[in-house]
């Protein structure tokens, strides 16, 4: 392992591998300040106002004289929103799919209407914060002793959220609420559902019923504790709804299922300078890969493609599809307007201590994941996947609300990249951590399932990477527990994202 990692002969930045003293020299460059590892140096001398590159991209402009030697950081780069001409499909070959012989295949469950789990759960999923607690206690009735008789059954969850009154009946906020709701009570990691409802809300359980023409029977009710008469009686009611459809669910059973049928989100959370270098890009070729497989990967966070949605337009399948990316840019940059922030406002500051200063570099190496085929679809938060191939759902950069998003449009297995460290999972779909750098994942290896860090260690390339991160998410798929699964988490991540006025 070097120093220093230059990405692009024409960047006029590298980044530090490990951290640097000032003194030191490289390339004929001086170090004038100590640097902190995955901090960028200039390699040259930049001027006030030009522009600071990186990844072969603009990833801000020098608030300052910049000396080569010198740290390139928030305090001498600034951020600038993008003014773009865009192009469209001018990179978009068509993916070359494998021959039959060549298919790969994992144990997943079958459901009648086609789709296939990766899980078997019974959710319980409530239409307002006023039935959460109804919720939480009917799921939290069966621990493991009360499913030891049901082995094919997963866990019985709780999906509860903040939302669903106090907001206007129609729009954006209550259009994408009950798409969340919709998707995962028909999610095909869900054996049987019960939703709850308080009965006054603004989020009705009949409108939803309505709306998606969903019909009761076994394995799908639904119950509001005013007409139940209260929560006790609720609380009594739903347990015995669950046990009666326990015994159905535990009917279901893993058999072989064609790669084809996996829906893979695409996430990353606590980013890092190495970020965009090891595990964005490695799960990048793992995604190629289940693309050629007839499978389906969804890239999201909208935020954290801005300042990169150029190098994705030209990707995209047709114009139409293109201008839709388009147009999500332009809808953030009116949303962060009317809401006094900023699109830049996006790097926390764990992302900014781990070297990344403005929201365009951060998406450089966010957009990486999606892989380099064509953009097959642009779709609204928590609307239903329907193409296959590479495919991107606008939605927050918050993780839990995007990835509610995700599993909502139907992803039953999640990927998430981290730099600095995330204690992130989700139901029902479980999550998969790819660790960045390998110091990070020596320090929470309970919670990382994959050290991508090898590939700056120079122990594995990109393509090795993504074909092991490719292999793990068949024996995930197939019911190898994740590590955010085996500690529990996902009870909580679910984040239905809050668009509109709190009434």
């Amino acid at each position: 392992m070097t120093f220093f990692v230059r990405l692009s002969k024409v960047d006029n930045v590298v980044i530090a591998t490990k951290a640097v003293t000032a003194g030191i020299s490289f390339e004929e460059i001086n170090i004038l300040q100590n640097i902190p590892v995955g901090h960028k140096i200039a390699s040259c001398n930049i001027k006030k106002g030009h522009q600071v590159t990186k990844y072969g991209q603009c990833i801000g402009f020098a608030s300052a004289e910049i000396k080569a030697g010198e740290h390139v950081h928030t305090h001498n780069v600034e951020f600038r929103n993008t003014q773009t001409e865009y192009e469209f499909c001018t990179d978009n070959d068509p993916v070359e799919l494998v021959d039959n012989d060549a298919v790969d295949s994992f144990m997943g469950f079958r459901r009648a209407n086609g789709n296939i789990g990766t899980r078997n759960y019974i959710a319980i999923v409530t239409s307002v914060n006023c039935s959460a607690t109804a919720a939480r206690r009917i799921a939290d009735a069966f621990g493991p002793s009360e499913l030891s008789e049901y082995p094919n059954v997963d866990g019985v969850v709780a999906f509860v959220h903040g939302t669903g009154c106090g907001m206007a009946g129609d729009g954006e906020g209550f259009e994408a609420l009950q798409r969340v709701m919709w998707g995962y009570a028909r999610h095909p990691n869900h054996a049987g559902v019960l939703m709850v409802g308080l009965g006054c809300e603004m989020n009705q359980l009949d409108w939803l019923l309505d709306a998606y023409g969903l019909e009761q029977g076994p394995l799908f009710q639904t119950m509001n504790i005013q007409n139940v008469a209260g929560l006790g009686k609720t609380i009594e009611i739903g347990i015995k709804k669950v046990k009666e459809m326990l015994p159905l669910a535990n009917q279901a059973y893993r058999e072989r299922c064609p790669a084809s049928k996996i829906k893979l989100a695409l996430q990353c959370g606590g980013s890092d300078a190495w970020s965009g270098i090891t595990a964005n890009p490695a799960l990048g070729k793992a995604c190629d890969i289940l693309v050629s497989q007839g499978g389906t990967g969804v890239l999201a966070e909208t935020p954290e493609i801005y300042g990169a949605e150029h190098l994705l337009t030209k990707r995209s399948v047709d114009q139409a599809t293109g201008e839709k990316l388009v147009n999500l840019i332009k809808w953030w940059e009116d949303y962060t307007h009317r809401n006094n922030g900023s699109m830049d406002n996006n790097p926390s500051p764990g992302n900014k201590k781990g070297g990344l200063t403005t929201i365009l570099e951060k998406s450089l190496g966010a957009s990486v994941k999606g892989g380099n085929t064509p953009l097959m679809g642009v779709y609204k938060y928590a609307d239903i996947v329907k193409e296959r191939g590479f495919v991107f759902m606008d939605s927050p950069g918050y993780d839990p609300a995007s990835v509610t998003g995700q599993i909502a449009g139907g992803c039953n297995l999640v990927c998430f990249t981290t730099g600095r460290g995330s204690a992130f999972g989700s139901k029902p779909a479980p999550t998969i951590k790819l660790a960045t750098n390998t110091e990070m994942y020596s320090r929470m290896e309970d919670d990382m399932d994959v050290n991508c860090g090898e590939i700056l260690d120079g122990k594995l390339s990109v393509e090795e990477k993504g074909q092991q991160i490719y292999e793990m998410i068949l024996r995930v798929a197939s019911g190898e527990k994740s590590k955010s699964e085996l500690q529990g988490l996902g009870d909580y991540e679910f984040v239905p994202w809050q668009i509109g006025a709190v009434m």
